[in-house]
């Protein structure tokens, strides 16, 4: 019963992330440490991350900004590299404090802010490429930062999307080998990887079909604000077992 919750939970966390534009491992994360241990469900996510990037690539594959690629998406892949591999090092009860706190953070922004940007620059976009890497393969979340920076570019929409989506899945390519060869893959969760990746195609096209019905903005608004709240429960525990660990 457990195991058809959390599919469940993983379709409507890439249907609210392509509604709400959020990436779908922002939303599904927390969700997925209410059934595994940080590093399984970082593995799990990423996998499931990676198929819905392959299908807005596959959509959007002619509209790539080729030098934003090279200047946001080199350091972006070097760093997720570091990030992926300092997972080996820290608790997972901090690494369940930081990812709660980042989106925590990026929630409350976002509502005061609905556009997060930085000033575009080559510059910013290779200090941008870096951070979200290095969040990506730390705490499985990186595409807070990646939106911030690749919308100050004014990119035409299906650019940004694809731009976007080949970045995250080079990263996402980057950093699953660097997960299961560290061992935070189970032998009987390929399945459910398996699972998830048939899943996240169905979920993206539902996205599609309700993005033009509902008003995006308020639904952003009541997705950030279960994030905050699914936040609030992650730092908890994870003090819980700072303290008790």
């Amino acid at each position: 019963m457990a195991e058809v919750l959390f599919y469940v939970s993983a379709f409507f966390a890439e249907v609210t992330g392509t509604v709400a534009g959020f990436g779908s491992s922002t939303i599904l994360l927390p969700i997925a440490l209410f059934f595994f241990d940080f590093r399984i469900a970082l593995v799990l996510v990423a996998f499931f991350h990676l198929s819905g990037g392959i299908g807005r690539i596959l959509f959007f594959r002619r509209s790539f900004d080729k030098r934003l690629l090279l200047i946001f998406g080199a350091p972006s892949v070097v760093l997720t590299v570091a990030g992926a591999l300092l997972v080996n090092y820290v608790p997972q009860s901090w690494l369940k404090i930081v990812l709660a706190v980042f989106l925590i953070a990026y929630a409350f922004l976002s509502l005061w802010k609905q556009e997060l940007s930085v000033p575009a620059s080559s510059r910013n976009a290779a200090v941008g490429g870096g951070l979200s890497g290095f969040f990506a393969g730390l705490i499985g979340t990186g595409g807070v930062l990646r939106g911030a920076f690749l919308t100050a570019f004014g990119l035409e929409k299906a650019v940004y999307i694809a731009t976007a989506a080949v970045v995250s899945v080079a990263v996402d390519v980057t950093r699953i080998p660097v997960y299961v060869a560290s061992g935070f893959l189970e032998p009987q969760s390929y399945i459910t990887v398996l699972i998830l990746a048939v899943l996240a195609i169905p979920a993206a096209f539902v996205g599609n079909r309700i993005v033009k019905r509902v008003p995006q903005s308020t639904f952003r608004k009541i997705v950030l604000a279960a994030i905050i709240l699914v936040s609030i429960k992650l730092v908890y525990d994870g003090f819980s077992q700072v303290f008790t660990g």
